[in-house]
């Protein structure tokens, strides 16, 4: 009886070619040996090799033994021709059930890449002639190529993202800690604030007391001196109205050589009375203090809160910036000009926030933050973060930005603003706009408006300029870096009578 042997089963599941120098893994399936080492060597240098058919692992490549006799067999078949059984000879074992095409009646052990679909090795030479096709297990074995690295990938990434939320768990056992560490820092710092104002209260409360010991003493010690004085003096008095009744002239003239003298009395011009100003300046001085720190924490509570708000462990992208003035608006800042760096011929009005140049000088007192050379001023609040504000203005003004270190004294370039590289300066000209930085102009164009509004996104490191009419036209954009809080600056061109006064939002 003759056995019909199909070519399948001689040929390499690799290359789907009768098997050339055949070689066994050691699980029993064999294959080319140029084919195996090629699949093999695909692999990237790994230290462990696997059956492309079975996915059986091994851990050397000296594994791969020749297969003599199937060498032989393969040869001798290529002598006499090998041929594929009869379909009534070819049948499905009971593990192939669900793998036995429905047409052919024949084990589905192709695949076709054409149609993306299992069929049977009559299939190929039939309906599917000239279509791309493998053996199953070839597919299998490219497909659990795929897998592989399929998985790589999500293992890869399931790595990665553990990293990452480990790193962010770190992150919050940082921030926890760091404002848990600031928090206490501050609630110290503020305890030493209220500990030092409770101590200055209690030092003015016991100077005032032991001031108002010592004064009442005084006044009492005077007040008793002078009931001794009327008491004396009402006793005299008396005695003399007595002598004044005797009707004796004889003993009248008797007694009155013996009258004791009078005391030398407390003439009432030593008495200084100044009403209503006993402790009164006591009251002024600390009112003066009180005020002072007002400002002090006015002006750094900005920056204290800005600097909270900064804080963005994740670094998120920038926020786009504002379009409309309305949007603008939400980033309003209250600004006020500050008196002590005012040139002497500018005239702070409307709770400091107009201001305007005179001819005379004003009654400043020296201050080392004037400016001495240049018609300009700075605002008391220092900008951090976000921040928008609007000037209105009347005659050729300059609205700048500047660091607080910028130099004061003296009319160099150093002092004004645009004139370095500490400050930016845009010039409001009459029919033309000029931005300056490190004394280098730059022409603006755009219309001209009594209002500019400047935008400051300190972090991202933008001020823009616009001009406020009925829309809101860019002017000049500058992306910088920004390494200092800076302050809004106001500048004149010794023009008497121009003036600048700051938008207050309502």
């Amino acid at each position: 009886m003759r056995v019909q042997l199909d070519r399948e089963a001689f040929s390499c599941s690799i290359c789907l070619d009768l098997l050339k120098d055949p070689v066994t893994v050691p699980c029993g399936h064999s294959y080319c040996m140029n084919c195996i080492k090629s699949h093999w060597d695909k692999e990237d240098e790994k230290t462990i090799y696997s059956c492309p058919q079975c996915r059986q692992d091994f851990h050397t490549e000296a594994c791969l033994v020749k297969n003599t006799m199937l060498a032989v067999l393969v040869e001798e078949l290529k002598k006499t021709g090998l041929q594929a059984a009869p379909a009534d000879h070819c049948y499905a074992g009971p593990e192939d059930v669900e793998n036995v095409c429905s047409r052919h009646d024949e084990v589905m052990k192709m695949f076709c890449r054409t149609d993306q679909q299992s069929i049977c090795y009559l299939c190929s030479v039939d309906e599917h002639k000239g279509h791309d096709t493998v053996s199953a297990a070839a597919e299998r074995s490219e497909k659990q190529r795929e897998l592989e690295v399929s998985r790589q990938n999500i293992q890869q990434r399931i790595q990665d993202r553990e990293k990452d939320v480990k790193l962010l768990q770190q992150e919050v056992e940082a921030i926890n800690g760091s404002a848990d560490k600031t928090v206490g820092n501050s609630e110290k710092i503020f305890t030493e604030l209220i500990r030092l104002m409770e101590k200055r209260r209690s030092d003015v409360k016991q100077q005032v007391r032991s001031q108002q010991q010592t004064e009442v003493s005084r006044v009492r010690e005077l007040q008793e001196k002078l009931e001794q004085e009327i008491t004396e003096l009402k006793r005299k008095d008396a005695e003399l109205e007595k002598l004044s009744h005797t009707e004796d002239h004889n003993q009248f003239l008797h007694d009155y050589p013996s009258l004791s003298p009078l005391s030398e009395s407390t003439p009432s011009s030593s008495i200084k009375i100044r009403p209503l100003k006993y402790f009164e300046d006591v009251t002024a001085a600390v009112s003066e203090v009180r005020d002072k720190l007002q400002d002090v924490l006015r002006e750094k509570w900005t920056n204290i809160s800005q600097t909270v708000t900064e804080v963005d462990v994740l670094l998120s992208g920038p926020e786009p910036e504002p379009k409309t003035r309305a949007e603008f608006l939400k980033y309003s800042c209250d600004i006020t000009l500050d008196p002590n760096t005012a040139y002497t011929k500018l005239l702070l009005s409307d709770e400091n926030r107009k201001v305007t140049l005179m001819r005379v000088q004003q009654s400043y007192s020296s201050h080392p933050d004037r400016f001495t050379g240049w018609c300009q001023v700075l605002s008391k609040e220092s900008l951090m973060g976000r921040c928008y504000w609007e000037v209105e203005l009347r005659g050729n003004v300059s609205v700048a930005v500047t660091y607080k270190n910028i130099s004061r004294a003296g009319g160099s370039y150093e002092c004004k603003f645009g004139g370095n590289d500490k400050s930016w300066r845009l010039d409001c000209c009459s029919n033309s706009y000029n931005f300056w930085y490190n004394n280098v102009s730059t022409p603006v164009s755009g219309p001209r408006s009594s209002r500019v509004g400047v935008y400051l996104d300190h972090r991202a490191g933008i001020l823009s300029f616009y001009s406020i009419s009925e829309t809101m036209t860019l002017l000049h954009r500058v992306q910088t870096t920004f390494t200092q809080p800076l302050h809004a600056g106001l500048g004149f061109n010794w023009s008497p009578g121009d003036s600048a006064e700051l938008y207050l939002k309502t």
